[in-house]
């Protein structure tokens, strides 16, 4: 009688390319389930049905795998957003529809990976930050901002620190909208773009605090 107990998945080996392949999949879900410091690579290993050692061999261990991950991540999220605003001689309002949507779509369509992107990194990880990623987008929306108040004769300077202001309201919105996926992606998207374009459609040239005198 023949003995069946051979190692799990001899008979359906994969090639190198699939075994990382597999390997990033279940890291992710790891990491996105436990974050950085509770994932072990034991977990990940036992979830492939593999050993340690094919972790190490394919992903140099657990800071190997993760970087792997959010690179992965902040390239997907980074060509959503840079289609959105590929054409800056589209209407402000409209790109901006279209960044607000094309981060929701992000989150509904990678919740695991943006549960990743928004956990604290590992000290060892010097890019690929959520935060990193932000600053990214914020630079280009600070073009698209900085088109318009020149537009309209608005000191450009002021362009930094409102596509900062923009970028977080969108970012942090998303965070919230995650947990509750209430209401629509669609309406989050237009009530984002309700507050921030009305809001920049009565700007100020020169904006002060209205200081209660009596203290």
């Amino acid at each position: 009688m023949a003995d069946s107990s051979g190692p799990r998945g001899r008979s359906t080996r994969m090639t190198g390319r699939e075994r990382r392949e597999q390997l990033v999949a279940v890291g992710r879900q790891v990491f996105a389930e436990k974050g950085f410091d509770m994932a072990s690579v034991e977990e990940i290993a036992a979830r492939a049905t593999v050993s340690k050692p094919i972790v190490y061999e394919h992903l140099g261990g657990k800071e190997g795998l993760y970087a792997v991950v959010v690179d992965r991540e902040v390239s997907t999220l980074l060509a959503a957003l840079g289609h959105a605003l590929r054409d800056q001689r589209t209407h402000p309002r409209l790109l901006m529809e279209r960044t607000a949507t094309a981060f929701l779509a992000y989150i509904d369509e990678n919740e695991d990976g943006f549960r990743i992107l928004v956990r604290d990194s590992p000290v060892s990880q010097t890019g690929g930050t959520f935060s990193s990623l932000l600053t990214d987008v914020a630079q280009r929306v600070e073009e698209i901002l900085a088109a318009q108040l020149r537009l309209h004769s608005y000191p450009t300077q002021d362009a930094t620190m409102y596509a900062q202001m923009l970028v977080g309201m969108v970012a942090y919105t998303g965070q919230w909208w995650l947990e509750s996926r209430q209401p629509a992606k669609e309406v989050v998207a237009a009530r984002m773009v309700n507050l921030s374009w009305y809001g920049l459609g009565a700007l100020q040239k020169e904006p002060s605090l209205r200081v209660d005198s009596r203290g």
